[in-house]
């Protein structure tokens, strides 16, 4: 089942996607810091590198599903909060253009929790009735990629529609009981890491493990008003698009309270204090090791793997979207094959009799 990918960013949700049993054949990614991380593991994919503005929906081939996730900066509850109003936030109505025009079977559209704040009631509303009008059955949620196979906490909202014709209203999968903590997917890298070159450039090929190598340098005030680290048997806190502000390894003690918003490394154990690494910020986002992340400075890395949808969170949306299509289909291919045997039966009398 072929689908295209808007906003791609590092693949998260493609990655999910195949796995579920879909092909990418074509995504678009505008930014070029992506390009190579891109193309190096979706070798099979055509990515469209213009801006999605300037890309006319006749540009775009035909498929069964779209998904994206159209740029979240201005809904994050971190930065100004502007959402539509902002340029990015506009974007989504591109993905709605796309939408239209294309007619997919399905959509899924991903952003950050940060477009539930009441400020952005309106905006949302405005997207929801988008996608509605647009011909869809609309489906929409908050969820914890926790609740689905992945280490961390990590908030986030779904739009998935298919296509009124089909009839179908997308149910979300409930989550898993078992759940997945840090100590499951990045303690055999707890002694092979390596500090960036000159605090934020690539270590190259002298890492052992792909990619595994962390940003050093100064924590911000804002930074120390918080304890950031989790113990190896709790989930991670949520992967940012920052590498300063990368959550720190679990191998130190959960930072002292001073006052308020105010924390501590714990006296001579400062040494145990560093962020993680981006192999493991992409292990706890659940990429595998064999998906690596082309750049010179650690921050473009970091950025890659934090925007990213944690692919197996993208597995579970798309396996019970490739259910609900499977069973619709195959009903309505057998009431199509039955109605062409009772016609031909028909035809056959007709023809008979005269």
């Amino acid at each position: 089942m072929n689908i295209i990918s808007l906003f791609s960013g590092a693949g998260g949700l493609d990655l999910g996607f195949e796995k579920a049993g879909f092909n990418t054949i074509w995504a678009n990614e505008y930014d070029k810091e992506i390009w190579e991380t891109f193309e190096k593991n979706f070798p099979n994919t055509k990515l469209d590198k213009r801006s999605i503005v300037n890309i006319p929906s006749d540009d775009i081939p035909e498929a069964v599903g779209l998904i994206g996730g159209p740029p979240c900066q201005s809904w994050s509850e971190a930065g100004k909060s502007r959402g539509i109003d902002d340029q990015r936030g506009q974007l989504f109505f591109e993905f709605i253009r796309v939408l239209r025009d294309k007619k997919p079977l399905f959509f899924l559209a991903e952003n950050v929790s940060g477009m539930l704040a009441g400020r952005h009631d309106g905006a949302l509303e405005n997207i929801k009735n988008h996608f509605i009008e647009s011909g869809y059955n609309l489906s929409f949620k908050l969820l914890n990629a926790h609740d689905y196979n992945v280490p961390q906490d990590r908030k986030r909202v779904f739009f998935i529609g298919f296509r009124k014709d089909l009839n179908i209203t997308f149910e979300f999968p409930e989550g898993l009981e078992n759940k997945r903590f840090l100590q499951d997917v990045i303690f055999d890298l707890k002694d092979n890491a390596l500090a960036g070159k000159n605090k934020t450039y690539t270590n190259g090929s002298d890492c052992k493990v792909e990619n595994h190598e962390y940003m050093t340098g100064d924590f911000s005030s804002m930074y120390m008003s918080r304890n950031r680290v989790r113990n190896w048997d709790e989930p991670s806190f949520t992967i940012q698009a920052g590498g300063r502000h990368a959550p720190l390894h679990p191998q130190a003690p959960k930072m002292e309270f001073v006052e308020q918003n105010k924390r501590i490394f714990v006296p001579a154990k400062e040494h145990l204090y560093r962020r993680l690494s981006v192999r493991e910020c992409a292990r706890i986002q659940t990429f595998p090791d064999t998906h690596k992340f082309y750049y010179t400075n650690l921050t473009a890395g970091y950025k890659m793997v934090g925007n990213a949808v944690p692919p197996n969170l993208a597995y579970y949306l798309a396996k019970k979207i490739a259910r609900d299509l499977q069973e619709v289909l195959k009903e309505r291919k057998k009431y199509t094959n039955e109605t062409f045997i009772a016609q031909e039966s028909y035809n056959n009398g007709k023809s008979t009799a005269y």
